[in-house]
């Protein structure tokens, strides 16, 4: 937990550039136009010091906690920050009883609790009673989708606001903002192109954080002159070789990119299956874990419009185990690639799905008496295996035996499709129920 006034200046001669550019307006602060632009909803709340208990959902960089200091500053509320490692319940309680006993006296206190996902449900249970009395503003940031991180209870007393990305554009305006900036590089004159400014905000792929990062390692490392520093892109490029990738093999966008990757292969997308692959790959996913996604891909979307998708997805598995990352990449590559480009049919899945839905809805329906096993005296004298019929001693290897339960007589699960190779068991399928058509099912069958 700490508490102090807004904006400290002590040690900011030390601080990185985005500690010592922090804007401490909104006129001041770059992007969230949706949020923040004129006569919008976040604006007006603040302008009308109505601020509701708020959850600001984004990505890293884009503004979430220099947000609320601006709004701590703009209502001159009393702002109170805490950590999930260092702020246990009885500390937590204690502070929220001085902020209860402080608004007796008309003081605000606007609680911020940056990565609020990482706290646990007994943390977040200790703010929830002194949100419900309005004792506190509380703002929560996260990176993490809210519905999966945070208890109900408090989120249903929160509105959540999305914060995006900050475009390329936002980004040079914070870049420029933080060269005008006195505090940004005092006693030195810093000299670069705009083309060289832009080079920095696409590299920060919306992060201002790492945007200014990345302009204060260019300016230590430009070429100086006394008080002179030229950044030169040749310099720069040394910094931005590599974009830095969003990637929480735990979090979100996990689930997104793995998400993208399954429904580009369905759409039969190869270009784009092939981009999400790298994507998660080079994000650090485990290749078995995406080898297991096209297993199971390989039979829920392909299916039998292609037999070699489900071996070929198996043998992709089995060299990732033998040869891992790096090399298994190409591995990976192939399975993706055959799989978006096979025949589609999620008959397979739909059959299953079907038979499921019958499982649960009829419970254990008894297995017909002709199809159960006889090992013994009693259950041949039960009628266990009476009428059996062995396919193979008939010519067509076909029966008119029955073998789904009665309550389930005439219901179809597997509907083949004329996809690619399963249009072969579709023509086998009707010749089938063509025989049944021919052969009516004897009285004790």
């Amino acid at each position: 937990m700490r508490q102090e006034s807004l904006f400290n200046p002590e040690h900011a001669a030390s601080s990185p550039l985005a500690y010592r550019v922090r804007p401490t307006t909104l006129d001041g602060f770059k992007g969230q136009e949706h949020l923040l632009g004129p006569g919008k909803m976040l604006r007006q709340l603040i302008a009308e010091d109505q601020l509701p208990s708020l959850i600001f959902w984004g990505p890293p960089g884009v503004g979430k906690t220099t947000l609320a200091e601006i709004i701590a500053q703009q209502t001159k509320s009393h702002f109170i920050t805490f950590s999930a490692v260092t702020s246990g319940i009885k500390e937590i309680r204690k502070i929220m009883d001085e902020a209860e006993a402080n608004r007796d006296f008309g003081e605000k206190t606007l609680v911020f609790i940056d990565e609020i996902h990482r706290f646990n449900k007994a943390q977040q249970d200790a703010f929830l009673p002194y949100v419900e009395r309005g004792s506190i503003t509380l703002i929560g940031a996260t990176t993490e989708n809210p519905s999966f991180e945070i208890n109900a209870a408090l989120l249903s007393r929160c509105k959540v606001l999305v914060l995006k990305e900050l475009s390329t554009a936002a980004l040079k305006g914070v870049l420029q903002a933080a060269l005008d900036n006195p505090n940004g590089f005092p006693d030195l004159t810093v000299h670069l192109q705009a083309d060289t400014l832009q080079l920095i905000a696409e590299f920060a792929n919306g992060d201002a954080r790492m945007a200014l990062n990345t302009l204060e390692m260019a300016v230590l490392n430009g070429e100086r002159e006394g008080h002179d520093v030229t950044v030169t892109e040749a310099g720069l490029y040394q910094l931005i070789n590599t974009k830095s990738l969003r990637y929480d093999k735990n979090g979100e966008e996990h689930y997104n990119v793995i998400s993208a990757l399954h429904k580009s292969m369905r759409n039969s997308d190869v270009d784009a299956a092939i981009y999400w692959l790298m994507r998660m790959l080079k994000g650090g996913e485990d290749p078995l874990y995406i080898a297991r996604r096209l297993i199971r891909f390989a039979s829920e979307d392909v299916g039998l419009a292609d037999r070699q998708a489900l071996p070929l997805t198996v043998a992709a598995f089995q060299a990732c185990q033998l040869i891992g990352m790096p090399e298994c990449d190409v591995n990976l590559t192939e399975a993706v690639t055959y799989l978006a480009l096979a025949p589609k049919s999620n008959a397979l899945y739909m059959a299953k799905a079907a038979a499921q839905a019958d499982v649960k809805a009829k419970g254990n329906l008894p297995v017909p008496l002709q199809i159960r096993n006889a090992p013994t005296k009693l259950m041949k004298d039960l009628g266990y295996g009476d009428h059996y019929q062995y396919a193979h001693d008939t010519d067509d290897k076909l029966t008119d035996m029955t073998t789904m339960p009665p309550e389930l007589q005439g219901q179809t699960y597997y509907h083949p499709t004329d996809q690619g190779q399963e249009k072969a068991w579709q023509q086998r399928l009707a010749a089938i129920k063509r025989w049944h058509a021919e052969h009516p099912k004897t009285e004790d069958n």
